[in-house]
């Protein structure tokens, strides 16, 4: 079929597509009108990702890349929905729970309920390329719509910090506990700490180390000076037993030196007495007395002069044993006081161990606990939501948009349908292509004729077509 027979066609059938048409037309405006409105309630909100956290103060660079899917989804929980729906007092709304009893006969939760028919309406668009949620919700009442749309942005923002203090608190909690048991272990150490230096009478025990050490020293280095000083009697003593006489001692005693000097005398007197007079003479006789008298009192003054050595090495090794013996005592209290002052530093380390896990445990507590109450979250409410003037559904225009353009398209079916169901010779071309037969003349319209068929017209066109069927027949 060509554009001009489709036309001609269409202008013969324009009454039936037309009747069509209208008919869409008044079917959508009817729906439109009948269908119940629904009014759309809209909010936006922001979502900082990149704000600075307001207790430590770090910036987050890296965001995950479902982040805002996750904040959608977040918005849709149920957690948010029982916060909206406590809002706006739907818990105890008598219709709502007539409806729950009525669709499942009390069974399940009310509250579940109530967020699952809210969400089905609910609706939740990320901006393309933006950090904004748009919030929207649809009702018949324009009113409520708004108020579900604000109950469920506050609802999420509450969410959103409860979510961030939340584990906040309960971390405030472990570290308060934790701080409380490690002051008390703190306590405990310092009073062992205490309880030490005092049964030992330590006060600064580096200090007191330090003197005995010193005074070990000195014990020591006496000790060595007097075992010089023993060795030394010592070697004298044993000099005093074998050659007394050549001793220092006694060469240097004068008690010892003015009887050999009277000794040497007598002896000299005695020899030339002997020389003259003879053995036997008394004078001799007597000069052998003074001399052997001399002799014993020369030798018992070096026995007493040689005497003093053996007192003095005595006096030596009396003193050196006492020295040892104090150097053995200030060498195990050097000692005590080492082992002292290694139970203080343990004791002191776990002091300082305890006041570390002190001070950390209390840093993390106070941090935490300003965590907990924070009041700010990285979202911002852009636009509230306001009872909407207008409809959302149906929108009247688009319906009778939509109503034209199918009563169009099934107007012009409609059309063609009957065409084909029963055709007509409406056109030149038609006798040659549809008959089969050669075209013998063209009749002109008479000027001033009307476009309308007459009776006269139908009848041939009845005629024509029957001949076409009988035409077909006889094939």
């Amino acid at each position: 079929m060509t554009l001009s027979q489709f036309w001609t066609v269409l202008k013969a059938r324009w009454l039936s597509g037309l009747v069509v048409f209208l008919a869409v037309v008044a079917v959508a405006v009817a729906l439109s009108l009948l269908l119940p409105k629904s009014y759309t309630a809209s909010s936006s909100v922001l979502i900082d990702m990149k704000s600075p956290d307001p207790v430590a103060g770090n910036v987050t660079s890296i965001v995950p890349p479902g982040y805002m899917a996750t904040q959608a989804d977040l918005i849709q929980s149920e957690r948010v929905a029982r916060r909206a729906i406590s809002a706006l007092r739907l818990d105890t709304n008598t219709e709502l729970r007539s409806d729950w009893q009525d669709e499942t006969k009390g069974v399940g939760d009310y509250q579940s309920w109530v967020a699952s028919t809210l969400a089905k309406r609910l609706e939740i668009k990320p901006s393309r390329e933006s950090n904004v949620l748009s919030i929207s919700y649809s009702s018949r009442d324009p009113g409520f719509s708004a108020a579900v749309v604000n109950a469920y942005v506050k609802g999420y923002v509450d969410t959103t910090l409860e979510l961030k203090t939340e584990p906040a608190r309960e971390s405030n909690a472990f570290f308060d506990e934790r701080a409380k048991k490690f002051r008390q272990e703190l306590e405990a150490a310092q009073t062992r700490l205490s309880e030490f230096q005092r049964s030992k009478g330590i006060v600064a025990n580096d200090e007191r180390l330090d003197i005995e050490n010193m005074r070990l020293s000195e014990i020591s280095s006496q000790v060595v000076a007097l075992e010089t000083a023993a060795a030394d009697a010592g070697s004298r003593q044993s000099q005093a037993g074998a050659t007394p006489e050549r001793m220092q001692e006694v060469l240097g005693n004068p008690v010892v030196a003015g009887l050999q000097a009277d000794l040497a005398r007598q002896e000299v007197k005695l020899e030339e007495l002997s020389t003259r007079l003879g053995d036997a003479n008394p004078q001799v006789i007597e000069a052998r007395g003074t001399v052997a008298t001399l002799r014993a009192r020369l030798q018992s003054a070096i026995q007493r002069a040689s005497g003093s050595v053996t007192v003095s090495s005595n006096v030596a090794n009396s003193r050196l044993a006492q020295l040892r013996a104090a150097r053995d005592e200030q060498r195990t209290k050097v000692l005590k006081l080492k082992g002292s002052r290694d139970e203080v530093s343990v004791l002191q380390r776990d002091v300082e161990s305890a006041q570390r896990a002190y001070d950390v445990a209390m840093a993390r507590a106070s941090q935490t606990g300003l965590e907990s109450r924070v009041t700010q979250t990285n979202v911002s409410v852009i636009k509230s939501a306001t009872p909407p003037p207008n409809e959302s559904f149906p929108l009247i225009w688009l319906n009778l948009a939509i109503g034209a353009v199918a009563g169009l398209v099934l107007a012009l079916g409609t059309s063609l349908a009957r065409e084909l169901l029963d055709p007509r010779l409406r056109t030149v071309q038609d006798v040659t292509q549809v008959l089969m037969q050669p075209l013998l003349i063209t009749m002109p319209k008479p000027p001033g004729a009307k476009k309308r068929r007459t009776d006269s017209a139908r009848a041939a066109d009845l005629r024509l077509n029957g001949a076409h069927q009988s035409t077909s027949l006889a094939r």
